[in-house]
């Protein structure tokens, strides 16, 4: 069920308490990491990807909005964003933005003013 920015796309093929943590991330132009944490909860569920060396080992939370399509078999998630709005995104602090609303309404402006493709 879709909650706006903050939930699964009904077409996303995502399965309520499917373990994510592990799957690659897939932007529309290329990897941009794996999932270390993801969340289901209603009207906040996101994404927290580890970008390794993409953007020097930081972490990017990702509303579950965002997702296109779910691939459990190859253990890929694919997303409707690219590299650079990813990488342009509001700052991500794993240890403080996890549960603040603040961020999370910054976050879903930035990724609402970025319709998935």
């Amino acid at each position: 069920m879709s909650d706006g920015i903050w939930g699964y796309q009904p077409t996303a093929g995502h399965t309520a308490g499917t373990d994510l943590i592990g799957y690659k991330v897939e932007a529309t132009d290329g990897t941009i990491g794996k999932v270390d944490k993801h969340s289901e909860e209603v009207g906040s569920a996101h994404l927290v990807v580890d970008t390794g060396v993409w953007i020097f080992g930081k972490h990017v939370m990702l509303p579950a909005g965002t997702v296109r399509t779910v691939d459990s078999a190859e253990r890929k998630i694919h997303v409707g964003l690219t590299k650079e709005q990813i990488k342009n995104s509001p700052e991500f602090d794993k240890d403080r933005h996890v549960g603040d609303r603040e961020y999370h309404d910054k976050l879903g402006g930035y990724y609402g003013g970025h319709r998935p493709l």
